[in-house]
């Protein structure tokens, strides 16, 4: 550990703890923290926090705590459990269905959820289950014995046009809605050294993005495959290393890869070991030992333009802005206490920390979904919907939260807020 990272930590440690005491819960909105006059300065630019929550749990209908994945689609949120599927409606504010195996559930554990948007159908990732569509008020099964499908345990799934692809722990499969066909992609016919197939996206456009444990990312370009062209692209870990990032900004960070998508033409990269974005041109790796990220050991990443992304991890929700820079918002919750807790590093220095009533239901993150200036999080102990209200992207100026304490050495200023009252719990 280099010497500026020691006085960069003991200074933190001692700053946090000055921060002056929490404020009642009860209080309707931030409040000032008493601290000393500080010299005035410039207005900082800072990135958006998501300050009010809501937490749905089975105290508020859903089937189970553990969540696997989380869809919205325009007012419907579809919820992926590991005993369930449940509707949250946000007009409603409130689950307004639940299906469970003896509901017709094809299997008890939804593990990835997308929806057509020419017909509405949902589209389910079981565990250990297969594949389910969710039409018409029913359920059609697809499994190892009645289809093509690979294998039935399904950790992804996306819908591509006429195709819904299935990433599955035996390769990825592709179901063919017109022709009924099943197309198999395996080491035989895929650059996949493994084939425990993690995740898969599409981009809207014309690429399929591959999360593959142990084979990096593998982009199907559908033009190239029309053509009669070979359609793969793979991006593996260029200096080879198992346990570390040897080389940054090289390329992924690891070969353990699970969560690829791309926005804006950007692809972002969620890893057992860290976090990766590319432009096409230029790569930019993140790791924890940098300041930024929770946790290196990445579940799922969701983008929401070429700039912004929020990383799943183990330790909490690790929002990055200002991509390829390095501005991040981690969004925790106090085990002990229950609150929430957003802090604000830029370059690795710690910049603001925002104490909240009520945040993200649990530092476990497994999946998330981007809702127009809203965010929803699944995570080990519930679905938090962060409501996005005078969000903006990337950084503006703007006074800390609460009106921050002195700012001390270094830069880093902390601030303390009772966030108003989410709705509901």
């Amino acid at each position: 550990m280099s010497v500026r990272t020691i006085l960069c930590t003991l200074v933190i440690a001692g700053m946090a703890s000055a921060v002056p005491a929490e404020q009642p819960a009860a209080m309707a909105q931030p409040t000032a923290v008493a601290a000393p006059k500080a010299p005035a300065t410039e207005p900082l630019k800072l990135p958006y926090v998501y300050t009010k929550w809501k937490q749905f749990t089975v105290k508020d209908g859903l089937p189970n705590d553990h969540i696997f994945a989380v869809r919205v689609h325009g007012n419907d949120v579809w919820v992926g459990t590991e005993d369930g599927l449940a509707l949250i409606d946000k007009a409603q504010n409130k689950v307004v269905r639940t299906w469970k195996e003896k509901d017709g559930l094809p299997w008890r554990a939804v593990t990835a959820i997308d929806v057509d948007d020419r017909t509405g159908d949902l589209w389910l990732g079981l565990f250990g289950g297969g594949l389910a569509r969710y039409s018409g008020d029913r359920f059609d099964h697809f499994h190892q014995l009645n289809s093509g499908l690979l294998n039935d345990v399904v950790y992804g799934v996306a819908v591509e046009h006429d195709n819904i692809w299935a990433a599955t722990t035996a390769g990825c499969s592709r179901y063919n809605l017109r022709t009924g066909e099943w197309t198999a992609f395996t080491e035989k016919n895929a650059p996949m050294e493994e084939i425990w197939n993690y995740n898969v996206s599409y981009d809207g456009k014309d690429k399929v993005y591959l999360a593959v444990w142990g084979s990096g990312v593998l982009v199907y370009d559908l033009q190239k495959a029309k053509d009669g062209k070979n359609p793969w692209e793979e991006y593996l870990d260029p200096d080879g290393e198992m346990e570390i990032d040897l080389y940054r900004d090289d390329g992924i960070n690891h070969v353990i890869v699970t969560g690829a998508v791309a926005k804006d033409d950007v692809l972002w990269v969620s890893t057992y070991f860290g976090g990766s974005r590319y432009d096409g041109r230029h790569w930019r790796g993140y790791a924890q030992q940098e300041g930024g990220l929770p946790s290196d050991f990445d579940n799922n990443i969701k983008a929401r333009s070429g700039q912004e992304a929020y990383f799943c991890s183990d330790k909490g929700l690790g929002a990055i802005v200002d991509g390829p820079g390095d501005t991040w918002v981690v969004y925790t919750r106090d085990p002990q206490t229950g609150r929430g807790k957003a802090t604000v590093k830029e370059d690795g220095k710690l910049v603001e920390t925002v104490d909240m009533e009520v945040g993200v239901p649990h530092s476990f993150m497994i999946n998330a979904d981007i809702d127009g200036n809203d965010i929803w999080v699944a995570t080990a102990e519930g679905l938090g919907w962060g409501i996005g209200e005078g969000y903006y992207p990337g950084l503006k100026e703007r006074p800390l939260h609460a009106n921050a304490a002195a700012t001390p050495p270094l830069g880093v200023a902390i601030a303390t807020t009772a966030a108003a009252p989410a709705q509901g719990r």
